[in-house]
């Protein structure tokens, strides 16, 4: 099953749904950053949330974050979405592990800590839209939730969900973003209310061979659906050797000048995807040469 998100509304526009299936792009983050199995869930949940929210968006330029920080020794976790959901992120420490914790479950609450969640939408304004709250749970979710009703005054429910295999590889990924739009009726509540009150976990729907329609189904059911447009999410960076200079500019020039005295190359990572930039003495100079003009 590859990736995608497919948006699902009740006949009479009452509520919508988008509903992700994110198992490629979340083992692709996997392979690149090399994370251990508790912080490819903290990162695959949030990559899994940002693609649903990116497609939310409206502009071709709108831009998401997602930033979660907390004092856990995951230390946090960034990510970024377009509305085609292109999808980018890291996790601070991604090689930290901690136990199971005793219904078996990954650790994310533990790994995040005490903390907060900052969500930015650049949307062509003067100033980007910035929302934060404390984090609720540190399990990505029902904090996404809490942020819905407290900074968007969107009645939400987020479940999202990334099952880990014994290798280390993801063996499923996905999850979805119900709203309740303004006017939705007490019995379409109730409806919604007693479904999610019954609803297995995202991973053990799609172990079960669930697909995003199935899902879909599944937590709107007792309601007539209109299926919409799908969307077919990546996990892709766009980083270059430009961008990593201006990083590069922002050390200084003393500290630019000690690079070229030391007379050796320097390698700097991009932090979404890990490529590797190589500057030599003769990029070093030409990087001071122009500082040096400004």
């Amino acid at each position: 099953m590859s990736d995608y998100i497919v948006r699902v509304t009740d006949k009479d526009h009452q509520v919508r749904l988008y509903v992700a299936i994110t198992k490629d792009l979340v083992e692709r983050a996997r392979s690149l950053h090399k994370t251990s199995p508790v912080a490819t869930a903290a990162l695959g949940r949030t990559l899994t949330a940002g693609a649903i929210m990116g497609s939310m968006m409206k502009g071709d330029k709108d831009l998401l974050t997602l930033q979660f920080k907390g004092d856990g020794p995951l230390g946090g976790v960034l990510v970024t979405a377009n509305s085609d959901a292109i999808v980018k992120g890291y996790v601070n420490r991604p090689d930290m592990d901690l136990p199971l914790k005793p219904n078996g479950k990954l650790d994310v609450s533990g790994a995040l800590g005490t903390g907060f969640l900052n969500v930015i939408k650049d949307i062509g304004m003067k100033e980007p839209y910035n929302g934060q709250i404390d984090l609720v749970s540190g399990e990505i979710a029902e904090d996404l939730t809490y942020y819905f009703a407290s900074s968007e005054q969107t009645p939400s429910v987020v479940a999202l969900g990334v099952l880990v295999d014994k290798d280390y590889t993801v063996r499923q990924s996905g999850g979805f973003i119900l709203q309740l739009m303004p006017g939705a009726k007490d019995e379409v509540i109730d409806t919604i209310e007693a479904n999610i009150k019954k609803l297995p976990s995202v991973t053990a729907m799609l172990e079960e061979g669930f697909d995003g329609e199935g899902i879909a189904n599944k937590v709107l059911e007792g309601l007539s659906l209109m299926y919409h447009e799908k969307i077919y999410p990546r996990f892709e960076c766009d980083c270059s050797k430009e961008r990593v200079e201006k990083a590069l500019i922002t050390v200084g020039r003393e500290e630019i000048k000690d690079m070229i005295q030391e007379g050796k190359p320097i390698v700097m990572s991009c932090q979404f995807c890990n490529t590797e930039y190589t500057f030599d003495l003769g990029d070093l100079r030409d990087i001071l040469d122009r500082m040096n003009i400004v």
